[in-house]
């Protein structure tokens, strides 16, 4: 097992708490607050990927490491995608990409891609 490999899971666990979108109004949004099957599929990827650490199966790890980037992509167009689609009601196509534009990304995605990164990149031995 690679100190690596648990590094890269820890950060995406953690990841997973820390900001990922920013509302006005409202304040910042993780995963749990985006939406909980979101989270739930975060976690049980995670929980794959610890289980390839533990288990000590590299392929495991990395399918689920890319299993999880392929996640996070799909989460930041399904954010994109429902900020544009909450402001639908605005006749002016303008305004309307104004106002979705006011949903920010936050930091929390680079934490999340960095320990992915680290798993799928992480040697198979210490």
């Amino acid at each position: 097992m690679s100190n690596i490999k648990w590094l890269g899971w820890v950060i995406v666990v953690v990841g997973s708490f820390l900001p990922l979108v920013h509302v006005p109004i409202l304040g910042n949004w993780n995963y749990w607050a985006l939406d909980n099957r979101l989270a739930v599929i975060c976690w049980a990827l995670s929980g794959v990927a610890l289980l390839g650490i533990v288990l000590d199966k590299n392929i495991l790890l990395k399918i689920s490491s890319v299993a999880l980037m392929l996640f996070f992509v799909f989460t930041i167009f399904a954010v994109k995608y429902k900020a544009m689609d909450s402001f639908g009601f605005v006749f002016v196509k303008s305004l309307q990409k104004t106002l979705a534009g006011v949903v920010k990304l936050r930091w929390g995605w680079l934490v999340e891609f960095a320990g992915a990164l680290l798993m799928l990149l992480a040697p198979k031995k210490s």
